[in-house]
């Protein structure tokens, strides 16, 4: 892990950004932190670091006032990295299918899907092994956000997560909910009820294949971008109890 550079944002927090091999990533910490921290990974959709930035600087700011280090990286073949044409031609099969208003294919569901989880959960593993190896950072980790295929996978193979906040707001492969089954850490779970590019009753489906003990489903009106603001409030008590 190489820090490239770093400034104060708010005054109260560090943020620091870093590459991994070829993988950019930002880490948020406290200014004020002087013990080892609890660690949140970001996830976020495949849109590039610097168009979710304003979001993602947002949630980080408020888990640090709740004294948690957040991290996250860039996704394989978003933002600056190399262009990867598969995912891109799945990409435009999605995008096709929706505007000529045709019901999305599991076949372009799986292609645009699978292969990006197979990609990216290992580099969120390199990821958190050279966070874990900061001073600063000294678990429990959680998992926040972004796709939710990405969160499934890590929760299934990443013992160090103990807890995951997922947001039910992306298309799910069918094959990902036999490893829904496979998940039994606490999982908070968001659902925007009127999201227009997800399946109501497919998230519903897979909250209920998911073995946690402890899962909660939290289900507001509105659509994809209408997530009310006590609904982080929500997510923030969640990570507290369980990586504190």
């Amino acid at each position: 892990m190489h820090f490239t550079s770093e400034q104060r944002v708010d005054g109260d927090v560090l943020e620091r950004e870093f590459t991994l091999g070829e993988i950019p990533g930002i880490l948020w910490t406290p200014a004020s932190a002087s013990a080892p921290l609890p660690l949140i990974l970001l996830g976020h959709p495949p849109l590039g670091l610097r168009k979710m930035y304003p979001r993602l600087v947002d949630r980080a700011r408020h888990s640090a006032a709740g004294g948690f280090a957040t991290a996250t990286i860039e996704l394989p073949g978003s933002g600056d990295r190399p262009r990867w044409p598969a995912a891109e031609q799945a990409r435009a099969d999605l995008r096709r299918a929706m505007e000529a208003g045709e019901p999305v294919s599991d076949e372009i569901v799986d292609a645009l899907i699978l292969p990006l989880v197979d990609k990216a959960v290992p580099e969120w593993q390199a990821a958190l092994d050279a966070l874990m190896s900061l001073p600063e950072i000294g678990g429990p980790v959680g998992y926040s956000g972004g796709v939710i295929s990405i969160g499934i996978r890590l929760a299934v193979v990443e013992p160090r997560i103990v807890a995951a906040g997922l947001f039910a707001g992306s298309l799910v492969p069918r094959a990902m909910f036999e490893e829904a089954r496979q998940v039994t850490i606490p999982l908070h779970v968001l659902l925007q009820w009127d999201d227009e590019g997800n399946d109501r009753q497919a998230s519903l489906d897979l909250f209920d294949a998911f073995s946690s003990k402890e899962k909660s489903l939290h289900a507001n009106m509105g659509g994809h971008t209408g997530v009310p603001q006590f609904a982080g409030d929500a997510a923030a008590r969640f990570f507290t109890r369980h990586l504190k």
